[in-house]
């Protein structure tokens, strides 16, 4: 079986008349469908403008060079823009770091989800009120139907994370995207959160490439980690043998730099208060 994800030779350049910065390098790396796969590194590492690229989605003056991008074996890049805008949010989904300036101030946050049935299902306004609440409720939110009203700086970061979330996850997708999705958030959000994704992933059956430089939340969720450095995967493993049995140096410096790892640490939401 082929895998859900697969990136050949990808590399991202950001150019103006001078010179050229290859924020993604000759990367290659595979998602299988029920999966979770961490690509982790510092800030500036390339793993942002990765997820940027599978989506077709990088601001200029950046640009795709090379590669190939197949997603349910069918070549992103060879897509048209429509044919893209219909692969994003339907069969991709992507979650973002930043609640704050991911949703639309001045839109209720009900309607913002409500927004993604009524543009690919056709639901008419009711069938999709109906079907916002019922999400809204499945991502752990109580009075679901009085939030859906909500605007959202009414919302605590964690609700709003919330809502990300069920926007994601809205149309069922094969694949979700999680850029750095816990780390605006304090340590007891952050493991809600965790808890919340790891929970909807086994439920339905998502593959999840998750974008992080926090290595101790990785170890607790990931199947597999990929290491990126200036643009360049270093090295890529298991979560358990990359964390117990290292091979690069770079992987060895930001494994050095956290608290001893407990695998699996990791609970179901049903297992926590939220």
């Amino acid at each position: 079986m082929n895998p859900l994800l697969d990136i050949r030779s990808l590399t991202t350049a950001f150019i103006n008349k001078n010179n050229m910065l290859k924020a993604v390098d000759d990367i290659h790396f595979s998602l299988n469908s029920g999966e979770t796969l961490a690509l982790v590194g510092e800030s500036g590492s390339g793993k942002s403008i990765t997820a940027l690229s599978i989506l077709r989605l990088v601001p200029a003056p950046g640009k795709i060079i090379s590669g190939e991008i197949y997603f349910n074996d069918q070549h992103l890049l060879n897509l048209s823009e429509k044919q893209m805008r219909n692969i994003r949010g339907r069969h991709i989904g992507l979650i973002l770091q930043d609640s704050g300036s991911a949703l639309n101030p001045v839109m209720k946050v009900g309607e913002q989800i409500a927004e993604i049935y009524r543009h690919h299902f056709k639901f008419d306004r009711k069938k999709a009120f109906s079907a916002t609440v019922d999400l809204l409720a499945k991502v752990k939110l109580s009075n679901a139907e009085s939030l859906y009203h909500a605007y959202p700086h009414q919302l605590s970061g964690g609700m709003r994370q919330r809502v990300l979330i069920a926007g994601a996850i809205a149309c069922k997708p094969a694949l979700v995207i999680a850029d750095e999705p816990t780390s605006a958030l304090d340590a007891s959000l952050q493991s809600e959160i965790l808890a919340l994704l790891n929970d909807l992933k086994r439920e339905m059956d998502l593959s999840l490439l998750l974008i992080s430089h926090d290595l101790a939340m990785v170890s607790q969720i990931a199947d597999r980690v990929a290491v990126m450095q200036n643009g360049k995967i270093v090295e890529q493993n298991t979560t358990e043998k990359l964390f117990t049995e290292p091979e690069h140096m770079y992987t060895k410096k930001l494994l050095n730099a956290i608290p001893k790892i407990e695998f699996g640490a990791v609970n179901s939401s049903a297992d926590k208060q939220l």
